[in-house]
């Protein structure tokens, strides 16, 4: 991590990630991170170019930050059984992309114009078809999953599912009852998970004891 980025650089991504978590892209000025940084509003510049070039940067750095510790949390799980490690990786990815979701919409514009982020996005995402393909080749010897799909065609469904009701919060509120903003976003990650889990072990074929 830190051969990618100075100590200086982490600092004042912290710092913004910290702020765009709970005041959004754009409620987040340079002068709100400069300042709870206590950097000079120049550093900005120095360091990544201009607000837009952070995010970039923070972006990056978010997905090396979640593939260290998907890794830590892969080897956690490593010993468990099949359909206890599925359900741990659903439930795993579904609440990183909730917890992170401020990115989606940025994710989209800037995957168009940098490499960089694809190929970092396209590495995490095959350490995660590893680990499902892994998880699904011992279920089926062991008995547990009868059939073997293809695991990017799993993790297709669970992020494509989860990012759907993000990025639809007008239509899937429509069906999760909340009072308010903190709610609303409990009991929707609550409904894709339970949904995900129904599904994914009906593709597999799961077969309880």
């Amino acid at each position: 991590m830190r051969k990618r980025f100075t100590e200086k650089q982490i600092h004042i991504l912290d710092i913004a990630e910290e702020l765009i978590a709970k005041k959004g892209y754009e409620g987040t000025s340079v002068r709100d991170i400069c300042s709870k940084a206590n950097i000079n509003v120049a550093m900005i510049s120095y360091y990544f170019g201009s607000k837009e070039k952070m995010m970039t940067y923070l972006y990056q750095y978010r997905v090396l930050k979640t593939r260290e510790k998907f890794s830590e949390f892969a080897d956690t799980i490593n010993d468990g059984k099949p359909e206890m490690q599925m359900k741990e990786m659903i439930k795993y990815i579904v609440s990183q992309l909730f917890k992170y979701n401020y990115f989606h919409g940025f994710v989209t514009q800037e995957l168009r114009h940098t490499e960089n982020l694809k190929d970092e996005l396209l590495d995490f995402y095959q350490l995660f078809v590893k680990k499902l393909d892994e998880v699904i080749k011992k279920g089926v010897a062991s008995g547990v999953f009868t059939f073997t799909p293809k695991p990017e065609d799993i993790l297709t469904t669970i992020i494509g599912s989860t990012l759907f009701v993000i990025r639809n919060r007008n239509f899937y509120e429509l069906y999760v009852p909340s009072k308010n903003e903190e709610t609303y976003t409990k009991e929707a990650e609550k409904k894709i998970r339970m949904n995900l889990l129904l599904s994914v072990f009906a593709i597999l074929g799961y077969a309880a004891d």
